[in-house]
């Protein structure tokens, strides 16, 4: 029979990890899928050691290894070989209730008018069992406006419709961190997202190797899906002033830190994006010392020094 959903795993450098993820998968209990593992250019010997996994999947399971290109170009080729009506993504360092899947399709088969669903997650940090902030609650319905400041969807507990995610032009392979922040701002300007209220996820962080420690200035990138949203005309009301005012805080916040690191010229490039974020937006497109998505884009690729981890000598 067809698979319900296609299951999409992105890897990089995280041998382990990513075994006891797919295995995690393996064990779903009554649901009908195929997986695919994106191997973005590991280093570490990835390809070889999961190469034994595939004579024992339960499922159909496909291994692509492509250049290194990031999360995002990762989770995107994973997606272009889906063959199933639903698609589910799972980070490499996260695992899976054996239930997930299919306590998943039967929500949304119960509830047909969300094309996007999402469950609950256990946060482990350093093998420790952590709560998460009362910011990081997830709710269902529309949840546009509180996604603005923190992002309320995660790539490990999301379902959706793989002609959704299609259609929204899957992840931005442009940027390194926040692509799932950006993503979900752009499906959530248009829909309600469901929720399964089961920790049905186990995110794992605190490990070498993830993004808050490797990519730093992580709301630069957040500034820039602001920006794209502002340029998008279906963004309009409440939800336009929303969205303005947060990439307004979000710039004034960032230039604080490049002012203190003397990065002056960068500063001022983020207040004038500030201050046209605070414009109307016949006053934000009337005149060309408003910065432009591709301009702001290239401003945020400058390169960042990563700052020293506590506790961590170089």
């Amino acid at each position: 029979m067809a698979p319900e959903a296609s299951v999409v795993i992105p890897a990089f450098d995280r041998r382990a990890m990513l075994i006891e993820a797919i295995e995690s998968v393996f064990a779903q209990r009554d649901a009908r899928f195929e997986l695919i593992v994106v191997d973005d250019g590991s280093t570490d010997g990835t390809a070889e050691a999961i190469e034994p996994m595939i004579p024992r999947a339960p499922v159909p399971l496909r291994i692509l290894q492509t250049e290194n290109r990031g999360v995002a170009a990762a989770r995107n080729a994973g997606a272009r070989l889906s063959k199933a009506p639903l698609i589910a993504f799972l980070d490499s360092d996260d695992l899976w209730a054996p239930v997930k899947l299919a306590r998943q399709l039967a929500y949304l088969r119960d509830n047909p008018d969300f094309e996007v669903s999402q469950c609950n997650e256990l946060w482990v940090r350093d093998g420790r069992r952590v709560n998460p902030g009362m910011r990081h609650l997830k709710r269902a319905g529309d949840i546009f406006l509180d996604s603005l400041r923190t992002c309320l969807i995660s790539p490990s507990a999301v379902i959706m419709g793989t002609d959704l995610f299609r259609s929204a032009g899957g992840f931005d392979e442009t940027m390194p961190a926040a692509e799932d922040y950006d993503l979900w701002l752009r499906i959530l300007l248009t829909h309600q997202v469901g929720l399964l209220d089961d920790a049905l996820v186990t995110r794992r962080s605190g490990h070498a190797g993830q993004l808050s420690a490797t990519v730093p200035a992580i709301d630069r990138f957040r500034i820039l899906a602001l920006a794209k949203l502002l340029a998008n005309p279906d963004l309009t009301g409440a939800r336009r002033v929303a969205t303005a005012e947060v990439l307004a805080e979000k710039c004034r916040i960032y230039t604080k830190g490049l002012r203190h690191r003397d990065r002056i010229d960068e500063a001022q490039f983020f207040d004038q994006v500030a201050d046209m974020a605070s414009e109307t937006p016949d006053e934000a497109n009337s005149g060309p010392r408003n910065p432009s998505v591709s301009q702001i884009r290239q401003m945020v690729s400058r390169p960042v020094p990563v700052p020293a981890r506590k506790g961590v000598r170089g």
